[in-house]
């Protein structure tokens, strides 16, 4: 396994703990992130995960300045222009954090995140037709993701294409692993339910 190698199998952990998880799992992580990167030397990473550990502390601007050094240390990490523009976004610069999405998918066009999230804030914005196309785009790039499918199925449901949004909840429920997010997978299926009723009238 490459220097590296170990860290990408810890950055998809952390994904997944932030989607699926707990804050505090995310944060054992990122941390644990953080004291390998630095065991390797590897400076882009460390930022990397510096950045991890100050979002999940919700101090969004300290993020950023850690992002934007592990995209000095490597340009063409799209998680970090990911990851950056996500914090844009809680700090309210939309327009800038798209711009970013962007950046990402420039340097790193095979990273469905950026596909993904750049879909996420275009549907919370009401360009639902934009969003649709990202998170296809996402979709054919990891078609596994489920989370993608939740969202897909939002932005059907705001386009009224109920009976999109029904088969993309339903795919949703086929993906997520067995016993995982109980509590999402009770809303999914109270959203099934809802649109069955909906779309039998």
């Amino acid at each position: 396994m490459s220097r590296k190698g170990s860290l990408i199998k810890l950055r998809v952990k952390l994904d997944e703990a932030i989607t699926y998880g707990t804050k505090q799992e995310a944060m054992k992580l990122a941390r644990e992130g953080l004291r390998k990167a630095k065991a390797k030397n590897l400076s882009g990473e460390s930022e990397y995960f510096k950045g991890q550990i100050e979002i999940l502390k919700r101090n969004f601007s300290t993020a950023i300045e850690h992002f934007d050094a592990a995209i000095k240390y490597n340009p063409y990490d799209g998680a970090s222009y990911n990851d950056r523009a996500l914090c844009m976004v809680e700090l309210g610069i939309i327009d800038e954090a798209l711009k970013y999405f962007d950046k990402g998918i420039a340097v790193e066009p095979d990273f469905a995140t950026i596909h993904h999230n750049k879909g996420w804030l275009l549907n919370n914005i009401g360009k639902y037709r934009q969003a649709l196309e990202c998170f296809k785009k996402a979709l054919t790039l990891e078609p596994e993701r489920a989370v993608t499918y939740d969202n897909l199925a939002d932005t059907f449901f705001n386009l009224n294409d109920y009976g999109g949004a029904l088969e993309a909840y339903k795919k949703v429920l086929e993906l997520l692993k067995p016993g995982q997010c109980k509590g999402i997978r009770r809303q999914i299926s109270i959203k099934i339910k809802s649109l069955e009723r909906k779309l039998c009238k």
